[in-house]
Formats: C-alpha cells, structure tokens, sequence
C-alpha cells in the first residue's frame, strides 16, 4: 500500500516507520520549505512493545521521504491524518480538494461531532482511528516515543467498507492488535475529558511529565475527570454503552491513583509517553482544557476542578 502521512508530528512519525517496516511505501507531505529543514532522516529513540510486554528499544537514523505539493491525481492509498483536534478543520479543508481516491485515516482527538469535524473530506473515503503511541521531539531533534502493541479503529454506527477493511489490514500487517469501538464517537469523547482532567493537574504543575509517580496529584486529575462526565451526558452520551471508559474515573480514587502512579513511574512505555510531555509550554494541553471547560459553561455544568485550574491554561488577555 501507498501511504501519506500527513505532516511528520510523532504520530505521523511512529506509524509511519511501523508502516514501512511492514513493507508499505511510506513518504511524508509537509509544508513548504520543511523538507529541507527536517533533513533526510528522523533520529529514533523507539520503545516497541508489539512483541515484547516491557518493549524492545530501537535507536537508529530511519531515512524517509518528503513530499511538498498534494496534486489531485496523486497514486496514494491512504493518507494518516494526525494532527491536534484544533487544527482538523484546517487540516480537513486543505486536503479535501486533494484526495483523488485515497481512503482518509483519521488518526486523533475529536471533541466536536466526528462527521462536522472533518468539513469537507467525502466520508464515504474516511476511516476513523486513534493512535496508542505517545512521545515527543528533544531538544536535540531526537524522537523519544513509546509505540503499544494495539491500535484503535471505530465506525459511527455504520458496517464496515471495503476502505475501512483495507486500513486495518495495513495497521495488522504492521504487527498491531486491533481493538474496535462500534460507539467511536462515544469513545473519543470519553478520552477527550480524560485528557482534560489528566491536562488540568499537569499544566498546574508546569507539564504533564510533573504528573508520573505523583498520587496526590494524580488522584486530583482522576476526580476532575469524574467532574466530567456528567458533561459527556449533556451532550446526550449514553455513558452506559462505555462502562469500561469511565470506569478508572468512578472507581475509588484511594485504589486507582497509587496504581496509575506506579504505572506511570515504572512501566516504561507509561513513562515514557508522560515523560515526553515536558514542555511547560505546549499548546494542546491547554486546548483540550479550554475547548472543555467552554463545553461545560455552554451546557450549564458544574466542573469546580477545572475551573479552579483555569490560571493555568487560559488564553492571556494583550492590548
């Protein structure tokens, strides 16, 4: 299979090196002038866990291809689109024009309705996931990541297609587990407020890195995600169907968050992935904070925990 992957975040990046290990033809649209700036190979510091529980480490320079321009007539069969859930539409409406007849992943966070969220894309070409890897740039340009052994793929109440079949044959080809959410528009909703919750301790601390092995503050994160979920029911969420999403928020905080301290001090793909997000000055934890505490005071509901951690992640008034 011929694959883009849009632009060369640690998403795009992750998967596309497990894609081409799988012997897919793999290259990478970015912006103009980017190529050159990226240079002809990706620094890897890679903990892959497909086949081992506790992950094989692999460090080398992985050669990759760029491309600038999207033509319509292109020979693509998938293009990946990862990017931040408040760069889709932007993203969506770029590569519409452009997707002659390649399936469209996408590959992300979405917290408005999935099918608005992707503009004009032709929804008979998407297929809808969410990646299970996490990591992040270094200084020194070096991609520091965790790829886990599964991968999440949905559909929106639909069966489904032949493209939608085609793409998850490609991820199991790259030695990935599938995991299937018939609800997918659910799931992505319920992880949206976890991340929000999990956000709003880290930016507290200065990043999300500060939150590994730290039960007090973790066990705040876990209840601002409880807070939550009453929103997800406004929004007309039957949190029934997703037991197993909201069960870490409503099981007891004295049990869950010495557990998830363990997890994310000593398991290392947990580590790493928390360990990655070091940069106090990030822009999607505080979006995902923003975008849900703005849902919250549309929709008339109670989330003290977010509010109070709103000094952390609002927008600087200038002028």
């Amino acid at each position: 299979m011929k694959i883009l992957m849009f632009g060369r975040g640690v998403i795009a990046t992750v998967y596309g090196w497990a894609l081409q290990q799988a012997g897919h033809d793999v290259e990478f649209y970015v912006r103009p002038g980017r190529a050159a700036t990226y240079g002809e190979a990706v620094d890897l510091d890679l903990l892959d866990t497909r086949r081992r529980v506790w992950g094989q480490r692999v460090v080398q320079k992985w050669p990759v291809r760029y491309r600038e321009e999207l033509e319509p007539n292109h020979d693509f069969d998938l293009i990946v689109l990862s990017v931040q859930h408040y760069r889709l539409a932007e993203a969506a409406a770029f590569l519409a024009p452009s997707v002659g007849q390649a399936t469209v992943l996408v590959f992300g966070n979405i917290w408005s309705e999935p099918l608005a969220a992707i503009g004009a894309l032709p929804v008979d070409h998407v297929a809808w996931g969410f990646p299970q890897a996490g990591g992040g740039f270094g200084e020194d340009g070096v991609l520091r990541a965790a790829l886990l052994p599964a991968v999440i793929f949905g559909t929106l109440g639909q069966p489904l297609t032949d493209r939608e079949r085609a793409v998850r044959q490609a991820f199991r080809e790259a030695g990935l587990r599938l995991r299937e959410q018939p609800d997918f528009r659910g799931w992505l909703w319920i992880h949206f407020v976890s991340n929000a919750g999990l956000h709003s301790q880290g930016l507290r601390l200065g990043s999300l890195a500060k939150l590994a092995g730290a039960t007090g503050d973790l066990r705040e994160a876990l209840l601002a995600g409880r807070e939550l979920l009453p929103l997800l029911e406004a929004r007309g969420l039957d949190l029934r169907r997703h037991r197993g999403g909201g069960l870490l928020f409503r099981a007891p905080t004295w049990l869950t968050a010495p557990a998830l301290a363990w997890l994310t001090a000593h398991v290392a793909p947990v580590r790493v992935n928390f360990e990655a997000h070091s940069d106090p000055d990030a822009e999607e934890p505080r979006e995902v904070c923003r975008d849900t505490l703005a849902e919250a005071r549309r929709l008339g509901i109670s989330v003290p925990r977010l509010e109070a951690a709103e000094p952390s992640f609002a927008r600087e008034v200038t002028g």
